[in-house]
């Protein structure tokens, strides 16, 4: 979510949902913050966390894809800096590529938590924690719990056909 335009604060029937994050190890003070405000927005709407961790934001979707299998939600949270190389770039498109196609794939809400910035300080401003501008470990959490919520209304009616 961006910045500005975000939705006003509106309720999820998340109580008792399961949801597995899935980080990185890579950046691990930033990491860490999107941990704790992912952790804090858990609690808060009743849902269950369960945490797996992952060398760097390539693993991410692999690791996704399986606990999609056996979650209610997944959230993904990892923080990917700019450099001097193009790898920058196929490392945040085969990221957010694979984590959208395991969502859709397993039909099952997956909740982008990975910074992609051009440096440090853009990170600490969206990792949540003392004086940032963004949370968006809670905002991925919020986001893949809501869409899991709807999702259950959605499986609730009679498939058409």
């Amino acid at each position: 979510m961006a910045a500005t335009g975000a939705p006003e604060d509106y309720h999820i029937q998340a109580e008792g949902m399961t949801v597995a994050v899935v980080y990185t190890r890579w950046n691990d003070k930033v990491v860490d913050l999107l941990l704790a405000g992912a952790r804090d927005e858990a609690r808060e709407l009743g849902v269950k966390l369960e945490e797996y961790a992952v060398a760097g934001a390539l693993e991410l979707p692999v690791l996704a894809q399986a606990c999609a299998k056996r979650y209610d939600a997944v959230v993904a949270l990892g923080c990917v800096i700019r450099g001097e190389t193009a790898h920058f770039t196929y490392v945040c498109e085969a990221v957010t590529n694979g984590l959208a196609r395991v969502a859709l794939d397993e039909e099952t809400p997956v909740g982008n938590g990975v910074l992609t910035v051009e440096d440090e300080d853009q990170a600490y401003e969206r990792a949540g924690g003392e004086d940032a501008k963004e949370d968006k470990g809670a905002e991925a959490v919020r986001a893949a719990a809501g869409a899991a919520a709807e999702l259950r209304k959605v499986r609730a009616l009679p498939v058409r056909g």
